[in-house]
């Protein structure tokens, strides 16, 4: 794939040792930094957004052992996230148990968080995950609404802290 193709050819080891050692070396990185990633990534990202949602896409990237791939599946999801409905939310769980850690997880539960603000029978869902055995969907369910502001949902958020 040419954007893989792309930001392999921008790995800079020095880089990728520190970015791992801060992720306690969970997982290995290309040793690109975000904002050089996204502008990597931005052509591709735009034309992927315009076409039919791409799961295939965001399973390779899962798939690819560096983390920056999964941020890129992150960024992608982020992107289309105004097409997703809660038709996607089991595949959002199963990136979110999936190479499961903070950076990737607070990505994905706001595009989560999006899905059950346009649609609030997803509430049932997060708050399935608020007591499930896997704590990266329980930290999904206790931040989908970190950033509402106002618009959060005082109720639900005490459940899911309740059960917490």
């Amino acid at each position: 794939m040419e954007l893989f193709d792309t930001l392999r050819a921008a790995a800079d080891p020095a880089r990728a040792e520190p970015m791992a050692a801060y992720m306690r070396h969970r997982f290995p990185y290309l040793g690109i930094p975000t904002p050089e990633r996204r502008r990597l990534s931005r052509p591709f990202l735009q034309a992927l957004g315009k076409a039919p949602l791409d799961w295939d896409f965001v399973a390779t990237c899962w798939g690819e052992p560096e983390r920056e791939f999964q941020y890129v599946g992150v960024d992608y999801l982020a992107g289309v996230k105004a097409r997703l409905t809660p038709a996607d939310v089991p595949r959002l769980a199963g990136l979110i148990t999936s190479k499961s850690w903070w950076d990737t997880v607070d990505g994905l539960d706001a595009i989560v968080g999006d899905i059950a603000r346009r649609y609030p029978v997803v509430n049932d869902t997060l708050l399935a995950w608020s007591t499930d055995d896997n704590i990266w969907l329980r930290r999904a369910a206790i931040d989908h609404q970190l950033l509402r502001k106002t618009a959060t949902g005082t109720d639900l958020l005490e459940r899911i802290i309740v059960n917490n």
